[in-house]
């Protein structure tokens, strides 16, 4: 069955949940019975990682990679929960080059790349974090590349998500972005820049275990929306 007819499926399985809740059968029961059937896998890729620890909050001091690693695992969590097959790139807290010698950037992107290959997901989604000379800027954005419909389709459905938590100061919009994880496949990709390190507020949320499962759950939702859609299928 190609990714298409799973969609339509899934945008099938979304009515049924939806009269389904209304005489108080369970919601998460179900659609992890219709994830599992149809098999989808999502890859996680973990921002940064061992030398390349990324940008650093200015308050705590706080490694962009452990946020994004403790960021992804719980995504994993919300998708496996879910009924979803899960990949992660990046496990641990170590990067995917091997040595650190010169060229280790280059040897763990590409690594990424070839797990992304490998596994041929309905989605992939690298979580980052940000950073801004101006510590005013905060707030989630995510970023696509444009050569793919549906990755755009993907961060719109995210980025909406992220617009409607409370914790949102200001509403962004998905922005397109030439970056190699997102140019390594032809699968709808995004990169999430979860927050600003650079603003005090964003760190001070970021570095709590209760706002990163409160995001990995609004990512998981604007994820699994944009897979619930036909109109996303393969054409």
């Amino acid at each position: 069955m190609n990714l298409y007819k799973h969609r339509v499926a899934l945008g099938f399985v979304c009515l049924v949940l939806a009269v389904a809740v209304t005489f108080g059968i369970c919601f998460f029961a179900l659609a992890r019975t219709a994830a599992e059937s149809m098999r989808l896998t999502i890859v996680i890729d973990a921002g940064h990682g061992g030398v390349d620890g990324g940008v650093v909050g200015t308050q705590t001091g706080t490694k962009e990679s452990d946020i994004n690693l403790a960021l992804a695992r719980e995504l994993r969590l919300e998708f496996e929960d879910a009924g979803f097959t899960v990949v992660m790139t990046r496990p641990t807290e170590a990067g995917l080059y091997g040595v650190a010698t010169t060229g280790y950037k280059r040897r763990d992107m590409q690594r990424r790349a070839e797990i992304i290959r490998e596994n041929a997901p309905a989605a992939v989604i690298s979580v980052h974090q940000n950073f801004f000379s101006q510590a005013s800027r905060r707030g989630a954005q995510v970023f696509f590349r444009e050569e793919i419909p549906q990755s755009k389709t993907l961060a719109c459905s995210i980025q909406t998500a992220l617009n409607g938590m409370p914790e949102c100061v200001k509403r962004s919009e998905a922005l397109a972005g030439d970056y190699f994880v997102l140019n390594c496949a032809d699968v709808p990709a995004v990169i999430v820049e979860c927050g600003f390190l650079s603003n005090p507020e964003d760190e001070a949320l970021l570095i709590t275990a209760e706002y990163r499962r409160k995001l990995a759950k609004t990512i998981a939702a604007g994820t699994i929306a944009f897979l619930s859609s036909p109109a996303n299928g393969d054409k």
